[in-house]
């Protein structure tokens, strides 16, 4: 079993009790880990460029507000 396709189709197959041991131990899994590294990832791509530059010419344009919304602002 190697795609994900693959895992779960032969999850439906589980009887239910196993579905159910299935699902407890994927909640174990740490997916934050994962996510982390796919951001570096993109990051290093440059597939977060635009929308950077996007939030920046934004913020230079003066069209943000301070997050959270009672926090001082320190805009330029």
């Amino acid at each position: 079993m190697s795609t994900v396709s693959e895992i779960i189709e032969a999850v439906k197959k589980l009887p239910e009790a196993d579905k159910s041991e299935f699902l407890q131990r994927l909640a174990e899994v740490d997916f934050e880990e994962a996510w982390d590294r796919q951001i570096k990832a993109d990051v290093k791509a440059g597939k977060l460029d635009r929308l950077a530059e996007e939030a920046l010419e934004e913020f230079r344009a003066g069209k943000t507000r301070p997050f959270p919304p009672d926090a001082q602002s320190s805009q330029h």
